[in-house]
């Protein structure tokens, strides 16, 4: 099988290829045959929206990547806020 990219670009990798073949398995070729180009984009989008906020994953407590990043950045917030106690919770200066 063909690379999605040519060498040296952001698909020349083992992780877009194995994020690819699984949208390929569970999308395109569990859901088929498709109507039309709209139907698979519509399939396209649900499956990026349940992979980003719905998939729990295991390795980091069970919850969707979309709610663990979230958490982090809160957390980076949280510290940057206490190194500098002028930045808000948005991690901007106050207004004043």
């Amino acid at each position: 099988m063909a690379s999605v990219g040519s060498k040296g670009d952001s698909y020349d990798n083992a992780m877009a290829e194995t994020i690819n073949g699984l949208y390929k398995a569970e999308v395109i070729h569990r859901k088929g045959p498709w109507r039309g180009i709209d139907d698979v984009e519509f399939a396209t989008l649900e499956w990026v929206d349940w992979f980003n906020n719905r998939r729990l994953l295991e390795p980091i407590g069970d919850i969707p990547p979309a709610e663990f990043e979230w958490r982090l950045e809160q957390r980076q917030l949280q510290a940057a806020a206490s190194w500098f106690p002028g930045i808000n919770g948005n991690g901007a200066a106050p207004v004043t």
